[in-house]
């Protein structure tokens, strides 16, 4: 068996695949600092210590290494929040929500590069890429989706409202949020109490 590169141990991943990830970061990392426009193959190869051609050989296009982002960034999200409503009681769907919201907001202000660049505004001059990156975060969203349906809110009609709220609050907290103030778990319950109670703790971050 010495030699296969079939081995799932973290350690033990070809070559290949341990490259590609450091590709990935450094995208991400070029991404969100610098924007999609303005940042170059060759930025992204340098900074993955690299020639720009060997680039080519994982992604062959700029366009691509951003879908890959993407992905990758929507795939992190995605595992936490899904953890975060497994451990929620599933018999209480207002707790459901909390704990999704509670993990995407702790996904996008931890820092990392990649949730950053899902949630960054998208290229306007790329309709196809742009069409993409869309269909990603809505595949992302449909979890949403079903946790506000699932509310027994007094108008159900409402629930497209709830969401897109939840959403686009959360997804501007980098702007808004402080360290100092309200965590995620924080926000996301009085987030949650607005919606079922009208009204907060009474604490902002």
């Amino acid at each position: 068996m010495d030699g296969q590169a079939t081995v799932d141990n973290e350690t033990s991943k070809p070559r290949v695949n341990n490259r590609r990830h450091g590709v990935l970061d450094a995208a991400a990392y070029r991404f969100r600092r610098q924007g999609f426009a303005a940042t170059t193959m060759r930025d992204i190869a340098a900074d993955a210590g690299m020639l720009a051609g060997s680039l080519y050989y994982h992604f062959k296009s700029k366009t691509a290494l951003l879908i890959a982002v993407h992905e990758e960034g929507v795939r992190r999200i995605a595992d936490a929040v899904d953890a975060a409503v497994a451990a929620a009681d599933p018999a209480d769907p207002w707790q459901r929500l909390e704990n999704a919201l509670a993990a995407h907001l702790a996904s996008l202000l931890d820092g990392g590069d990649y949730a950053q660049v899902v949630i960054r505004d998208l290229p306007a001059d790329k309709p196809e890429l742009r069409a993409t990156l869309i269909e990603l975060r809505d595949d992302y969203e449909q979890r949403f989706r079903v946790l506000v349906d699932a509310l027994p809110l007094s108008r159900p009609a409402d629930a497209g409202w709830v969401r897109l709220m939840l959403l686009g609050a959360a997804n501007w907290s980098k702007t808004w949020y402080r360290p100092d103030g309200a965590g995620p778990a924080e926000i996301a319950a009085n987030f949650v109490r607005i919606i079922k109670h009208g009204e907060t703790s009474g604490t902002t971050s």
